[in-house]
C-alpha cells in the first residue's frame, strides 16, 4: 500500500453514493437507507448539488421521538451544517476535517466536474487506509465526550 500522504480523498472513498432529494420525505429517506444498507444519505437539491446529510439517528431523534410523522417532513429540513472535501484533496486533509468537526462521514465532491458528489468517506474507509496511530487519534478526537 502506498503511503497515505500520497492517497487522495478519491482513493479512499466509497463510490456509488445515492442522494435523497431535499423534497423527499424522511419516510422515503428511511426506506432508501434500509434498501441501501446505509445509516447516512447525502441530501441533494433540485439542481442535484449536495445540500446536506441525514442520518438514521437524525430521523429517529429529531422526528420519530418527537411524535412527528416521517412522511410529513422533508429530508432537506434536517440538512444541518455541511462539511465536504474535494476528490483531489489528500486523505490526511479528509482525516483532519473529520477530526476537527467530529464527524464520521465526509462527502467527496469533484469540483472540476460541476461540483458533483462522487463518494463518501466513512470510518471504515479510514480504517482500511490509515495507520494505527492515525486511526487511534481519529477515534480519540471524534468520540471525545460522546457516549
Amino acid at each position: 500500500m502506498a503511503s497515505n500522504k500520497q492517497l487522495t480523498a478519491r482513493d479512499i472513498m466509497s463510490s456509488g453514493v445515492q442522494c435523497v432529494g431535499a423534497h423527499q420525505s424522511l419516510f422515503e429517506a428511511a426506506k432508501m437507507m434500509r434498501d441501501l444498507n446505509v445509516g447516512c444519505l447525502p441530501i441533494c437539491g433540485d439542481d442535484n448539488r449536495l445540500t446536506g446529510l441525514i442520518t438514521d439517528r437524525d430521523i429517529v431523534v429529531k422526528c420519530c421521538a418527537e411524535g412527528v410523522d416521517p412522511a410529513a417532513v422533508q429530508a432537506g429540513s434536517l440538512a444541518g451544517t455541511l462539511h465536504w472535501i474535494d476528490a483531489g484533496a489528500g486523505a490526511t486533509e479528509a482525516l483532519e476535517i473529520m477530526e476537527t468537526h467530529q464527524i464520521k462521514r465526509l462527502p467527496v465532491i469533484d469540483v472540476g466536474k460541476g461540483h458533483s458528489l462522487v463518494g463518501m468517506i466513512t470510518e471504515a474507509n479510514l480504517a482500511k487506509n490509515l495507520d494505527d496511530e492515525q486511526i487511534a487519534e481519529f477515534a480519540a478526537r471524534v468520540y471525545a465526550g460522546t457516549s
